[in-house]
């Protein structure tokens, strides 16, 4: 009995030292405010492991963490823990445009160090935890034996507490343009085929890949946003999931060799982000993307405003017109070609007397600026030759006199915005870039609109790999040299950038109005799009539309899933400091009174005590965005921060509210709300 007792010790003993030898003692830190908190080890295979929890609750399981490289042993095993340093980190800082007037940048740190034994090289891995979220990234300090790499795979891993329910796009590299589907994430492989829907440029790559922002709803009534912060120099980040233990794993995309990354040390991945609250609001409302991202690169930053413009795109987008001069000439040389011998086609939107129209509408209203698209020589075989030099970006068509329309704009108080669409040959784009920015300076343009529709040139690279973030973030950064802002369309999605970059000061990088004259969106797409694609930075979504059964359109066509006062809604709900009025003004001049909204929209904080003009657009009693869309209801009525307000919402409808601080003549004749 005493040799069994013994024996049974000495195994006890054994077992104790087999289970502290299976990972490293971890390291711990939460949140300032205590909700959150981070677990980190590293376990007997060596692998950096993670895990985050909110208010006790699991949000992410024990994850992996570890990239793997090509030719080379990788960075996913074989660790130790070499050093931990943890710190608090609290300011406030002022952007240069945005919702909220400042912003505290308040959160506490861990940065461990990993030794490499085998292969002699160190990593680190910082973490940040913020009350609203986590922040984490792979830094490569400058080393022997770690210095030029290519990474084969990204290996961060979300292991996931349950089978939530997620809002989700396939996962594609080349856009983000897809209507969203809500399922569990065990659902995602039976309808990921069926959620792929037509695009001029598409690369989809999984059964179960999506992209990020990533939403979910868990069971327990936490909501979850994942995402990626300070896309730099690197591969943007898909989310691919192992549906049976319901982990999601980092999938970068590839550059045209399959390769998913080019680095140098010292150098850093972007910020993988986990944002995790139990009110939804507090997602709307985290500035943790910002945060991850570095400073204001600009000293002056008083040429940066935001813009409320118009514009003829919607004419071309619908159908009404066209972005080609002729439909004469089929194969355009630049420069060969010979405008002043073909015949018009006579639908041309770029033209002087239109451009005119859409001048004086904006000068009457109180608009900034007019865009305007197709105004330049090549848009007769711009999209799908796989064509280099496309657009030179400088030459007008006969019947748009450049020079004249910005006198003629400038002296109505109002100005152009420049359009060059790239149709993805971003290398011609670098070729011209100088000339074409320098010719902007030179005609009083102050703000470009560029486009990336197609297949990307050099062919076989795609949206969003490292080479066209870097293209992306070189043209935006070059746009300041000349002072001029930028809204990139088909772009990669935004990750806060714009807090370093404000010039940035609009993209698209989602499904926007545009899809309401193609196959229309899902009448809850932006209830969802604050969610996603706006936890990175502002969309240019192009709402404003009134005429939403687009009847000046001949046979069957799509039609916008909205009423008249869900259009009104989002130019709050939809943020952006570049705000389209996307109609034509002929459909605005028929609802002056809804239009009204649209030149107010501006929104200040409440101060108690003061008294304001409330004007309410709501959708009328009748309203129905498929059977009378048009039908709203406009109330006002003097209101304090104590004023409770109720609006009626049709289906796929809104409403919108200004406010107004109330001067004394308000008063005499406006009532309280009631």
């Amino acid at each position: 009995m005493k040799n069994m007792k013994t024996g049974t010790a000495m195994w006890l003993c054994l077992l104790l030292a087999f289970l502290v030898g299976t990972s490293a003692k971890a390291e711990s830190i939460t949140s300032p405010d205590g909700q959150l908190k981070l677990d980190f080890s590293v376990n007997a295979q060596g692998e950096p492991v993670y895990e985050l929890s909110y208010k006790g609750k699991e949000v992410i399981k024990p994850s992996g963490l570890g990239l793997e490289l090509k030719n080379d042993p990788g960075l996913m095993n074989g660790f130790t823990l070499a050093d931990t340093r943890t710190s608090t980190f609290d300011e406030t800082w002022e952007p240069v445009w945005g919702e909220v007037k400042s912003i505290r940048n308040y959160y506490n740190e861990m940065a461990v160090t990993l030794n490499q034994k085998a292969q002699e090289r160190s990593i680190i891995i910082r973490f940040r935890l913020y009350n609203d979220g986590l922040g984490f990234r792979y830094e490569f300090p400058l080393q022997k034996n770690l210095n030029y790499f290519v990474i084969k795979e990204e290996h961060s891993q979300f292991a996931m507490a349950g089978d939530h329910t997620a809002f989700w796009i396939p996962g594609d590299y080349d856009t983000q343009e897809y209507d969203y589907t809500e399922s569990k994430l065990s659902e995602i492989r039976g309808l990921l085929q069926g959620a792929i829907t037509g695009n001029a440029s598409q690369t989809s790559f999984s059964p179960t890949g999506v992209q990020t922002s990533l939403q979910m709803k868990t069971a327990d009534g936490l909501y979850i946003n994942l995402h990626e912060a300070a896309l730099v120099d690197y591969s943007c980040m898909h989310l691919n999931l192992d549906d049976k233990n319901l982990i999601f794993e980092s999938w970068l995309t590839p550059d045209a060799k399959g390769d998913k990354g080019y680095m140098q040390a010292p150098c850093r991945s972007p910020w993988r982000t986990v944002i995790v609250s139990d009110d939804a609001r507090d997602i709307l409302a985290s500035k943790l993307t910002l945060n991850l991202n570095e400073p204001c690169a600009y000293e002056d930053v008083s040429w940066i405003k935001p813009v409320k413009y118009i514009g003829v795109w919607w004419e071309m987008i619908s159908g009404k017109s066209s972005w080609a001069y002729t439909d004469d000439v089929y194969s355009v040389k630049l420069g060969e070609t010979d405008y002043s011998k073909t015949k018009p086609n006579g639908r041309h939107a770029a033209n002087n007397d239109n451009v005119k129209r859409y001048i004086d509408f904006a000068s009457l209203h109180g608009f900034d600026q007019v865009l305007v698209e197709g105004w330049n020589e090549g848009w007769e075989d711009w999209f799908g030759h796989s064509k280099d030099y496309v657009f030179d970006f400088v030459t007008p068509y006969p019947d748009f006199d450049l020079k004249m329309l910005n006198a003629y704009a400038k002296a109505k108080g109002v100005k152009l915005m420049m359009h060059h669409e790239t149709s993805a040959s971003a290398r011609n784009y670098e070729r011209h870039l100088d000339t074409a920015y320098q010719f902007m300076v030179d005609n009083g343009y102050d703000a470009v609109k560029s486009g990336y529709v197609g297949n990307i040139i050099p062919r076989g690279e795609h949206h969003y790999g490292q080479w066209m973030n870097d293209h992306y973030l070189y043209a935006v950064k070059k746009a300041a040299d000349y002072k001029i802002c930028v809204n990139a369309h088909e772009a990669v999605r935004p990750t806060g950038l714009c807090r370093t970059y404000p010039n940035l000061i609009g993209n698209e990088s989602a499904r926007g109005t545009e899809y309401e004259a193609f196959a229309g969106n899902k009448p809850f797409h932006t209830t969802l799009l604050p969610f996603t694609r706006l936890i990175g930075g502002p969309m240019d979504y192009t709402p404003g539309i009134f005429d939403t059964k687009l009847s000046f359109l001949q046979g069957d066509h799509s039609f916008v899933r909205t009423t008249l006062a869900k259009q009104l809604a989002l130019y709050v709900t939809m943020y952006s400091p570049l705000q389209m009025a996307a109609d034509f003004p002929e459909n605005y001049e028929r609802h002056l009174d809804a239009f009204q909204f649209i030149k107010d929209v501006a929104l200040d904080f409440l101060e108690p005590g003061k008294q304001y003009v409330a004007t309410l657009y709501e959708d009328g009693k009748d309203a129905d965005f498929e059977k009378n869309p048009t039908s709203y209801q406009i109330k006002k009525g003097i209101v304090t921060a104590k004023t409770r307000i109720s609006a009626k919402l049709a289906r796929s409808g809104g409403f919108a509210l200004s406010l107004i601080e109330a001067t004394p003549a308000d008063r005499k004749i406006i009532k309280k709300w009631k």
